[in-house]
């Protein structure tokens, strides 16, 4: 993709390839959705899953994240930490998200990448964040 941003090779040897953070990113199902309100900026934990190069997620209609979804730029991470060895990753992925409406994408996830959320209640709105910059770094020491 043009002008897109995976990883920061060659930046430092603390920075994961753009391979590596999209399998970990791959390899989880909850992590937070970053949005900025007029209220200031607001995090929230999501159940995902990663199509192509995208973060799909399900919402509510009427919440915060269907409020700001479209109105600028969000950020979501995923991390994994081991506390025993006091190490472990955490992935970054970047740009402007987008309800998904079209019926025939919305089937195709449905049956082969639905995202299930933990929260009670309907989450009826799917939501697809196409990264423009991917980054990653390993946490402590491996």
């Amino acid at each position: 993709m043009s002008g897109m941003t995976t990883g920061t090779a060659g930046f430092g040897p603390d920075e994961l390839s753009a391979v590596e953070c999209r399998d970990l990113l791959a390899g989880q199902e909850v992590g937070r959705v970053a949005v900025c309100t007029p209220d200031g900026p607001e995090i929230l934990p999501v159940n995902y899953r990663v199509v192509e190069n995208s973060v799909v997620f399900r919402t509510t209609p009427y919440g915060v994240l269907s409020r700001y979804v479209s109105n600028g730029r969000l950020a979501f991470e995923v991390d994994h930490i081991d506390p025993a060895r006091r190490s472990g990753w955490s992935v970054l992925a970047t740009g402007h998200a987008e309800r998904i409406e079209d019926a025939e994408e919305l089937a195709e996830i449905r049956i082969f990448h639905n995202p299930q959320p933990w929260a009670e209640g309907s989450r009826p709105l799917y939501v697809r964040l196409p990264w423009d910059r991917l980054t990653g770094r390993p946490v402590g020491s491996a």
